[in-house]
């Protein structure tokens, strides 16, 4: 029996492994693919980088017309990932956690790219928002770098989308995309070689105005008095700082970390990069391999961006993405107590925004959460095997299941899909957002078919599993609230195996209560979860008195 007041989400799990452990991190950004292997130390909590690895692959050169990925990229990806996948091995990393971002994000073939992936090399790849990849970012620079409780910007400058955050010690602020970035501006606004004064002007004006934006909602949410610092990541800027310090010092430090840069070296960068013939940038001393091509673009965005916020230096963190994806990894094992405690309820507190921002009744909600959760716990191990990650992508379900309202009462479960998948729920990649916003699709009307476009976007025979088995038990528990006045208190659930009848024991709320419209609906609504469970459901109202809490 679960008492209502009892059942927990369970975003974190209790951390009981105390043990240093090996984890593997790769980010597919739209440039280059890049792994960091780190070893985690529990007790602190911390991590040291024991080994990295970068290819360049240009996921983003994708085709023109179509905007495919290329199959000659794809190729090219699929092997460097091998490799990575065999020095992760040789450094005995226990489990490797993927991502990929825009372009891959953009491209209609991602998904079969990413199924292509996990049928060849057996490597799960996690296919994350724009917001959600600056989330990492922060997690990773958070990880890097001492914020002293003031608030800092960030800014990260991708081959497809730069990501402008503002966050303090404790929590993000502000997340934000924009889709800039420098192998993106290179392809589709440089012809010329050198770059002509008329491409340069429009390169300019365009990343301004894309990032104007951005700037104003980071600007929005600062305090007054606050003058944050702003701390620069990733490829285009670590090349930017490391060119200006060979020439201005002669020399590069060991570690880019806490070095600056200004806007007016930068600016002097620009003038003298737009100069420049493609082989004249590459024969700059410090210059990467094939970065040459784009670190106009880049430069140009880094030089816009500062200019907006009226910044006049930044200084750069060697830890980004990839670092955050290790830090998130560890807040959802529970490796992480203290320190960054805010982070580990992101989901949570994400879906009860939504929830909020689409005036879903949440008291509702709640109920029909907590009579989900009941049904998943009393049947765990007995009509399904889900765990822990599935109960939690049930239980945002349950909360957003009714915010299709916000758009119409007439096929409010569609919309409640639309309204989902198309939000940024934080904390959660592409394919846990299908689920859920599946889930709350199916919680009435018609059960999954094949036929149905949304749920055929769930490649994974086990994804549409998961979602046929859990949105039967979603409408088991809407129809608990029928009324939405908490009529039932509690329930418990019992499977008679010889017969095949799963029995529901309800206990109202109120002695005088007979719950008719609750059981009406419950058997109304009941012939998706005996089909799918191959039960016959038999309910019957108790008494309040013998409930057992």
């Amino acid at each position: 029996m679960v008492n209502l007041v009892s059942a927990s989400w369970g975003d974190t799990p209790t951390p009981t492994d105390k043990r240093q452990r090996i984890i593997a991190a790769i980010d597919l950004g739209t440039n280059s693919l890049h792994m960091v292997i780190v070893r985690i130390e529990p007790t602190l909590p911390a991590f040291s980088i024991i080994g990295r690895e970068k290819e360049t692959v240009r996921l983003g050169d994708r085709d023109l017309v179509t905007g495919c990925l290329k199959t000659e990229v794809i190729e090219r990806a699929i092997a460097c990932l091998r490799r990575f996948q065999e020095v992760a091995k040789t450094l005995k990393a226990e489990t490797i956690v993927a991502v990929a971002t825009s372009a891959v994000r953009e491209a209609p073939n991602g998904k079969e790219f990413i199924h292509k992936v996990e049928e060849e090399l057996g490597l799960s790849i996690d296919l994350i928002s724009g917001q959600e990849e600056a989330r990492r970012i922060y997690l990773g620079v958070l990880s890097g770098m001492e914020f002293n409780n003031q608030p800092h910007i960030i800014i990260d400058i991708g081959g497809g989308s730069t990501e402008l955050i503002l966050g303090d010690s404790y929590q993000e602020r502000t997340l934000t995309s924009t889709k800039i970035g420098a192998v993106r501006l290179t392809n589709e606004l440089i012809s010329t070689d050198p770059i002509s004064n008329a491409e340069f002007q429009y390169l300019q004006a365009y990343a301004r105005g894309m990032l104007e934006r951005s700037v104003e909602e980071v600007l929005a949410h600062l305090h007054f008095g606050e003058y944050p610092r702003l701390v620069g990541t990733s490829g285009t800027i670590e090349t930017l700082v490391t060119i200006n310090a060979r020439e201005k010092l002669g020399f590069v430090p060991s570690t880019l970390n806490g070095y600056q840069l200004s806007l007016k070296d930068l600016r002097e960068w620009v003038n003298r990069l737009r100069k420049m013939t493609h082989s004249e940038r590459a024969a700059i001393p410090g210059m990467p391999d094939k970065r040459s091509e784009v670190i106009l673009a880049g430069a140009v965005i880094l030089q816009e961006a500062m200019s907006l916020l009226g910044v006049e230096s930044l200084v750069v963190c060697e830890r980004s993405l990839r670092e955050g994806v290790i830090v998130d990894w560890m807040l959802t094992h529970g490796l992480i107590e203290d320190r960054l405690r805010y982070q580990s309820s992101v989901r949570q507190r994400s879906v009860l925004k939504t929830a909020k921002k689409y005036h879903v009744n949440l008291e509702h909600s709640d109920r029909v959460a907590i009579f989900a959760l009941s049904i998943f716990d009393q049947t765990q191990g007995i009509l399904h095997n889900w765990g822990s990650e599935e109960r939690q992508l049930l239980w945002a379900a349950a909360i957003l299941h009714n915010c299709g309202h916000y758009v119409s009462h007439d096929s409010h479960h569609k919309h409640s899909y639309y309204l989902i998948r198309n939000g940024e729920l934080l904390g959660y990649t592409e394919t846990e957002m299908e689920i859920i916003a599946n889930i709350a699709r199916y919680h009435r009307k018609s059960p999954p078919k094949k036929k149905h476009e949304n749920f055929r976007n769930l490649l994974h025979k086990e994804h549409r599993q998961a979602v046929t088995q859990l949105s039967a038990i979603l409408r088991l528990a809407v129809a608990l609230d029928r009324r939405q006045i908490g009529a039932i208190t509690q329930l418990q659930c019992e499977l008679i195996p010889d017969r095949r009848e799963f029995k529901m024991r309800i206990f109202p709320s109120r002695p005088d209560d007979d719950c008719a419209l609750e059981l009406w609906s419950l058997d109304y609504k009941k012939a998706v979860f005996e089909a799918e469970f191959n039960v016959k459901l038999v309910a019957t109202l108790e008494s309040p008195a013998i409930a057992v809490g």
